[in-house]
């Protein structure tokens, strides 16, 4: 199988917004086909929809973004036929109870069904089969989860499986479409060092073969194209090569609960309104 070609992903004043604010306003972003591409930010800063905007699963705002020389969000529908998510909670999750055999037959017969042409449909059942398995081990190849070193090997269930392992499959499953842009959300949550490193190598790799990575992050890896969607006191353009900031909405813009007495918290009020615009943007605006 040649390697995908990678789609290039482009945005210039890209923005979401929901009832009570913004989920995230102002992206920018400029990588070529084949990049890695780091959403780093906190939890609650409209990391999430920025991913979800840029593979057509949220309609933006405001701004103008291109995902294979498709426009968003014109042609969302386009754009989600040329990208996969991996692991998106509510979204995409892998359902615990799934064996990793299960899983992976359900995405080759779902791949089969509405992907594949007339031609191949017509083909025996036997050619269609050896298809299928060997798009399945490509995929698994590329991910580097090799289900023979699992405790059940393919019989292993997902509840039984370590936070790495789980990772490689979602992607391994989003391979399977053989994609031009590939979704990660929550890249390095509840990893340790040596995992998160390991992690980043995995979609390092995937990148290389001529995917195109887009990942959300606390932290992202160096060399990685980095979108932030966290404001500092000095926003606007990173002055690191590759990386641009997304500012978030004014506080003026959202009337925010009152603390509770004596109570802290560690968000700035930009981070509270993107809070509060994440979720609304989740609640109003179409998924597919």
């Amino acid at each position: 199988m040649d390697s995908p070609h990678g789609a290039a992903v482009t945005a210039e004043d890209f923005g979401l917004k929901g009832p009570r604010g913004w989920a995230f306003r102002g992206a920018r972003l400029d990588a070529p086909p084949g990049a890695l591409i780091a959403i780093e930010g906190p939890s609650g800063s409209g990391r999430t929809c920025l991913l979800l905007a840029l593979t057509g699963r949220m309609r933006a705002s405001e701004g103008r973004a291109e995902v294979g020389g498709l426009r968003l969000p014109r042609q969302m529908a386009a754009v989600r036929r040329i990208s996969a998510l991996g692991p998106v909670p509510g979204v995409s999750e892998l359902d615990p109870a799934f064996t990793v055999a299960e899983h992976l037959r359900e995405r080759a017969l779902l791949q089969r069904r509405y992907d594949g042409s007339l031609r191949a449909l017509l083909r025996p059942r036997t050619e269609r089969t050896a298809a299928a398995r060997n798009r399945i081990d490509t995929a698994l190849d590329t991910a580097g989860l090799d289900p023979t070193n699992l405790p059940k090997a393919e019989r292993t269930s997902v509840r039984d499986l370590e936070r790495l392992e789980a990772l490689r499959l979602s992607v391994a499953l989003a391979l399977i479409g053989r994609p031009r842009l590939l979704a990660v959300d929550d890249t390095d949550l509840k990893l340790s060092d040596a995992e998160r490193a390991e992690a980043w190598e995995l979609l390092r790799s995937v990148a290389d073969s001529g995917t195109t990575v887009l990942a959300v992050c606390s932290q992202a890896p160096v060399g990685a194209i980095t979108v932030r969607t966290a404001t500092t006191a000095t926003s606007g353009t990173s002055a690191a090569s590759g990386t641009a900031d997304i500012t978030e909405a004014d506080a003026a813009d959202v009337s925010e609960p009152a603390e509770a007495p004596g109570a802290t918290t560690e968000k700035t009020t930009d981070e509270k309104t993107t809070d509060e615009g994440t979720a609304d943007a989740f609640a109003e605006t179409g998924r597919a």
